[in-house]
């Protein structure tokens, strides 16, 4: 049986703002129901383990799907979700793939999280896929290669758009801005227009765009593991 681990953020403090960030629901609800109804092992952590925070707009009636409905009378998955093992504690090796949900959180925390970067060298050098959508691909900002070099380096990437930080209103609030990081770091940077599903793939490197994105960024990797 294929075990996935989802990482999730611990960060709830959206900059100076006074106002609560966490992760994107539907990004974390629509992977996960992905992966259970393939029969995926799903073992949620994050860096401070418990009950990472959720960003309150994703609550919000406009952003609710099919999954997060789903997720709002699934007691199991809200149990499991609010015990997750702390991401210092995971084994890599105990995983077949990686997948992160995005929301603002990310880039404050894993994006510097000495654990997640650790786990995504060892995961990528031992051959293993990692997927990371909307604010998520925050996490390749430093896990380097065995070349030394930025993992994005020479590939094939995405993640939220300079122009949808903009849409929401958070370019000068955010650490930095996805899609600047992945360019500077190497990575051949391409998009679709605001808020449509876009997914590419290289190599082990799975990303997302945005929270459009989620699901089908989800279905790739379990293809990847052979879930599928």
């Amino acid at each position: 049986m294929k075990k996935i681990l989802m990482v999730l953020t611990s960060h709830d403090q959206l900059g100076n703002t006074g106002e609560k960030t966490g992760f994107w629901l539907e990004e974390f609800a629509a992977p996960y129901y992905v992966f259970k109804d393939a029969g995926v092992v799903i073992t949620l952590a994050s860096p401070l383990g418990g009950q990472p925070p959720l960003d309150p707009k994703s609550d919000e009636p406009d952003f609710q799907t099919d999954a997060t409905r789903r997720f709002s009378t699934d007691k199991e998955a809200q149990t499991l979700l609010a015990n997750t093992v702390k991401l210092s504690a995971v084994v890599a090796s105990d995983y077949d793939a990686v997948f992160y949900p995005g929301g603002h959180g990310p880039l404050w925390d894993l994006a510097e999280d000495a654990s997640s970067i650790m786990l995504i060298e060892s995961m990528l050098n031992t051959g293993k896929p990692i997927a990371a959508v909307c604010h998520a691909p925050a996490i390749l900002r430093h896990p380097k290669g065995s070349d030394g070099k930025s993992v994005v380096h020479g590939k094939s990437v995405t993640g939220f758009t300079n122009t949808e930080e903009e849409a929401v209103g958070l370019t000068k609030v955010v650490p930095f801005l996805v899609e600047e990081m992945l360019v500077a770091n190497g990575g051949k940077y391409s998009k679709v227009a605001d808020w449509q599903s876009h997914v590419v793939t290289d190599g082990l490197l799975i990303t997302g765009q945005n929270p459009a994105s989620s699901e089908a960024a989800a279905k790739v990797l379990l293809s990847a593991v052979g879930a599928a």
